[in-house]
């Protein structure tokens, strides 16, 4: 039972209409966003070889390796290389990828074989940021590079600060050891002061420590990232702290 692009973006216009709405992008050739909404597992359900989103996907991951990175260039002009290197990862890894595309409920618009459609492929996070990277193949070949950028912008940039907070708060730990290990050859320690709440919804609290002063404290649902968070406000505050020592 043969089925083509065009059978299928005939039977699907309302959805890709829809979509179409949502992403803020009119499509000149729709088939480019069916194909980039087919999963490998309905082209072979309807043998449609090679027509799943797989090569759109290979496209899109680069495509936003390019435009995240050119954006983040001249987003953050003075930040250090690394830096861009970790945020930009940050940004295009799988789980963020999958966010992005439950914002947008891409997960509707798959066209999936029965089995991953039972097995809930919809929301799984593995399809859904393939399926994300090729839409964004799609409109790049669709509609070239400024197209994608004004894509990336509007849904990318505004988690820039965000994103960046989150790696900060997660590399704060090693930044303050260096610092103190740098200046006084000695490492900071953690100490948990309090852990309150039922058991699934416990709320540590954590201080770092350093020559019996306390640098920084911090809350969260886990001890690493409270100490992570005490971490971050000895940070803030580190010049002011070594001049208590």
């Amino acid at each position: 039972m043969g089925m083509d692009i065009d059978s299928l973006v005939q039977r699907n216009k309302q959805e890709l209409s829809l979509f179409e709405q949502i992403l803020g992008y009119r499509f000149t050739d729709l088939r480019l966003l069916q194909k980039a909404l087919i999963h490998a597992s309905f082209a072979f359900e309807h043998s449609f070889p090679g027509q799943n989103n797989e090569t759109l996907e290979f496209l899109g991951d680069a495509v936003l390796d390019l435009v995240v990175g050119h954006t983040l260039f001249k987003h953050f002009p003075t930040m250090r290389e690394g830096d861009l290197t970790k945020l930009r990862a940050a940004l295009v890894n799988e789980t963020h990828l999958a966010a992005m595309a439950r914002d947008v409920e891409l997960g509707k618009f798959l066209s999936l074989g029965k089995g991953e459609d039972a097995s809930s492929g919809r929301n799984k996070s593995s399809i859904l940021s393939c399926a994300y990277e090729a839409v964004v193949g799609a409109i790049f070949e669709d509609g070239g590079y400024e197209t994608v950028k004004g894509f990336v912008l509007r849904f990318f940039v505004p988690v820039f600060d965000a994103k960046r907070e989150e790696l900060l708060i997660a590399d704060s730990k090693s930044r303050l050891q260096e610092a103190l290990q740098e200046q006084f050859n000695e490492a900071p320690s953690y100490r948990l002061d309090m852990e309150e709440g039922p058991s699934h919804q416990k709320i540590f609290t954590v201080s770092v420590v350093f020559r019996d002063i306390v640098f920084g404290t911090g809350s969260a649902s886990s001890k690493k990232e409270a100490e992570q968070r005490a971490a971050a406000v000895a940070l803030a505050d580190y010049d002011l702290m070594i001049t208590k020592l």
